[in-house]
């Protein structure tokens, strides 16, 4: 059995997995989503974009509820602030999502191309929002989120929804966007062929430069914003008291682990060098090797993110003693292992199965498929 301690930060990697897996998994079909009244110029192209996604995208789902109840049982007191903080923006992200199901399901049910085309827009919603939102929340929680905790440990978050986007929250919301966007061009571009592939491709490579310019401005940018900094001692292996310690605000704070490792300097290398290798083995021709690539950026640009904050997860810019950190918001020494041993039972299931299913599903999908199967097909 681990210790406390260290299981604080096995959870910590482990639920940074998850959302690098939501972004690579989840975030192809939203990233398809985001391209399809773009890259598909007629009915049946449209059909083709959506058909390459069609058989994964409601399996893909389970990374983003994993995601979420691992945060829900791991960090209980980030899952309670954060979605009441973010209540708005939470509900915007479900409000985007509810069109992807019923837009999958009913859009090719009616030969209308009024009704068709509300779908695909109502597709493009769910794939689009979302990540600028995720991304935008990102933004705030780097700049700290305005919220505070009474005597008993109930949070009050003291800001507004407008405050929410700011300029650099959304520049970082950009950067997600983009990052999602080049993921599903990538997998767009290996599923399919022709006019479809070309048009997927030269988006796909607007989408890398504009992730790399961003993500490079935001870490120029990050450079100037006050980062939090944990001034007091700190026991690791201790119970959770997210008032039990002093923070302090300071520029460059969030550069102080990469200061101390410099290793740490490979997650943002990986984010740039992946993203602009992507863009170039698409344009090569290699698809499923610009898969990967696109996969590696994402992983670094997340990476990146958590390397920064850490051991913070959820700063408080009203109340930075109340920061909550990877030592103390988090569950039971007896919850954080029970939920480790079932993680190590149940995710090697989950990506064999998933792994499977691409496999027996792989290959291109073209129009003729399309006529072959126009009443089975999405």
């Amino acid at each position: 059995m681990f210790d406390y301690e260290t299981l604080k930060i096995v959870w910590w990697l482990l639920v940074g997995v998850l959302l690098i897996g939501f972004a690579i998994m989840d975030g192809h079909d939203m990233g398809v989503g985001t391209l399809l009244p773009f890259v598909g110029r007629s009915d049946i192209e449209r059909r083709v974009v959506i058909n390459t996604v069609g058989p994964h995208w409601d399996g893909n789902q389970v990374w983003f509820i994993t995601g979420g109840g691992a945060i829900f049982a791991a960090w209980p007191l980030v899952y309670a602030t954060a979605f009441s903080g973010f209540y708005w923006a939470m509900l915007a992200v479900l409000w985007a999502l509810f069109f992807r199901p019923v837009g999958f399901d009913y859009r090719s049910k009616i030969h209308n191309a009024t009704w068709r085309s509300t779908w695909d827009w109502g597709l493009f919603i769910g794939g689009f929002i979302p990540p600028v939102i995720f991304g935008v929340a990102f933004g705030n929680l780097l700049q700290g989120v305005p919220f505070q905790f009474d005597a008993f440990l109930i949070s009050n978050y003291t800001g507004t929804f407008w405050q929410l986007l700011n300029p650099f929250a959304l520049l970082a919301g950009v950067v997600s966007s983009a990052m999602i966007t080049l993921q599903g061009a990538t997998y767009l571009a290996h599923r399919t062929e022709g006019v479809v592939q070309m048009r997927t491709i030269t988006a796909g490579t607007g989408a890398a430069l504009l992730m790399v310019l961003g993500f490079i401005g935001a870490g120029v940018w990050l450079q100037g914003i006050d980062g939090f900094r944990i001034s007091s001692v700190i026991d690791p292996a201790a119970l959770p008291n997210p008032l039990g310690k002093t923070v302090v605000r300071e520029a460059g704070a969030w550069m102080a682990n990469y200061a101390a490792q410099p290793l740490l300097w490979l997650l943002p290398a990986i984010g740039v060098l992946g993203a602009l290798a992507a863009a170039a083995l698409m344009r090569m021709g290699h698809t499923l090797s610009a898969f990967v690539a696109s996969s590696l950026a994402t992983t670094g640009v997340i990476g990146t993110a958590g390397a920064s904050m850490f051991p913070f997860i959820m700063p408080s810019s009203s109340q930075p003693a109340a920061s909550l950190t990877v030592w103390d918001s988090v569950s039971s020494h007896l919850t954080l292992a029970i939920m480790f041993w079932a993680t190590v039972l149940f995710m090697p299931l989950i990506v064999i199965y998933t792994s499977w299913a691409y496999r027996v599903m792989r290959g291109k999908v073209t129009a003729a498929y399309i006529r072959e199967n126009e009443h089975g097909a999405y």
